[in-house]
């Protein structure tokens, strides 16, 4: 998933001086970009796994997103609040260390068996992450002089498509398959109970090793606390910002931003589900899932596309014919079988690429000093994450059907497309 960054704004805790010439902290940003994208995107492998545990609907299943992407409703407002008060480095420790305790919720989670305690987990993962993307984004602005910003925003977000390419490979080797052999449905009571504990251990290692690494991280981290020279700034009205919604091009773009999440995550989340149906790939859980990283690793590579056409081609225009784009393989999935549905359903992931970093410098273009605020509540934005997927499960639910399920990101890509010829003209 693409995350927001503050390109030409000075940050919510801002410094006295830039750091380009600190190649050791620009490992740092992209290292962050590269672990929370690595880590949201294992929500579509942990998906399926849970689903088949606990014999849930699609819409219950898709409340993994519901519970993470939550946390950036709840949790970027704090978060920006604890940046101003304790400054870069030591948020982002603080991030990171509660980071480490939502993975280490995954030992009681399947010690209790029960997907409730999972979900709670992972809000608690999700909390860290949020915190640490505040943290992010005003540092990519620092990096270097802003009239290469919009680049380094590119190239940031490109490790954060490597980290959602990554991860759910290495996810689906490590957690999927191993049900084929047990009908959940045959087991009961205590029985029940000890094969759930037993088949969420593997979940439960992945989170395990996940701990260790951003354990290290944060001590490195709270190490170099005082690297950054910071000077406090004076506090004000944390909800101030929201009034910037009544501008009609941001407020329609952060709607955008509600809606692009939502369907990427939407699709993301039953990559491995739509895959195993005999009408379209037939394949075995593990297979699908090691599908996963082509869907992820399209944005990857449309991102370095998008930075060249974008040069050349007006921003609202390239966002209203990948928004076109999206649609038309939604439709070619829908109305096809065999491996041209699937394919056409992973080939969305390259549509997907450009469409946030575009409609988050649309939706800010005309804001000013007021830039910084409006980066806030396109990160609150991003709980779009928690309302689609959900959505898009129930209708599957209800039809019976995944594919016509996929009219909901569909309409969300269109009104991205509305965004994109509405705002094809400079912002005054």
């Amino acid at each position: 998933m693409a995350i927001p960054t503050q390109a030409t704004a000075p940050s919510a805790h801002s410094p006295v001086e830039t750091y380009a010439d600190l190649p050791d902290l620009r490992a740092f940003v992209f290292a962050l970009f590269f672990i929370f994208g690595g880590i949201t995107s294992l929500n579509d492998v942990i998906i399926p796994k849970l689903k088949d545990l606990f014999t849930l609907s699609y819409f219950q299943a898709l409340l993994v997103q519901s519970a993470f992407f939550t946390a950036y409703f709840l949790v970027s407002i704090p978060g920006a609040a604890l940046l101003r008060r304790f400054g870069h480095m030591r948020t982002a420790a603080i991030g990171l260390a509660a980071m480490t305790v939502g993975c280490l919720l995954f030992i009681p989670a399947s010690s209790s068996a029960r997907f409730s305690v999972f979900l709670a987990a992972l809000f608690v993962l999700a909390g860290g992450v949020t915190i640490v993307q505040v943290v992010a984004n005003p540092l990519i602005s620092m990096l270097g002089p802003p009239r290469t910003a919009h680049s380094r925003l590119t190239f940031a977000q490109a490790f954060n498509s490597l980290g959602t390419t990554i991860f759910p490979y290495v996810g689906s080797v490590i957690i999927l398959g191993g049900l084929a052999s047990v009908d959940v449905r045959d087991l009961s009571g205590p029985a029940l109970s000890a094969y759930r504990q037993a088949e969420t251990q593997a979940v439960v290692h992945t989170y395990l090793a996940l701990a260790a690494a951003l354990l290290l991280v944060a001590v490195v981290v709270w190490g170099r606390r005082h690297r950054l020279h910071e000077e406090q700034e004076p506090a004000r009205g944390a909800w101030r910002a929201f009034s910037l919604l009544r501008r009609p091009r941001f407020g329609f773009g952060a709607a955008c931003i509600f809606l692009y999440v939502g369907a990427e995550v939407a699709i993301g989340s039953l990559i491995v589900n739509y895959l195993m149906q005999t009408d379209v790939m037939g394949l075995a859980e593990r297979a699908a899932g090691k599908h996963v990283p082509l869907y992820w690793g399209g944005a990857l590579v449309g991102r370095f596309i998008g930075a060249a056409v974008l040069r050349v081609i007006a921003p609202g225009k390239v966002l209203a014919t990948v928004a076109a784009g999206a649609i038309a393989l939604i439709l070619i999935s829908a109305n096809s079988t065999g491996v041209v549905a699937g394919y056409a359903l992973l080939a969305i992931g390259l549509m997907n690429a450009v469409m946030f970093p575009t409609i988050f410098t649309l939706a800010s273009e005309g804001l000013g000093r007021r830039a910084a605020e409006g980066s806030g509540v396109i990160c609150v934005a991003i709980v779009g994450g928690a309302v689609i997927p959900p959505l898009t499960g129930h209708i599957a639910d209800v039809s019976g059907s995944l594919a016509f399920a996929l009219i909901a990101p569909a309409l969300c890509y269109g009104l991205i497309g509305a965004y994109g010829l509405f705002a094809r003209k400079a912002a005054a």
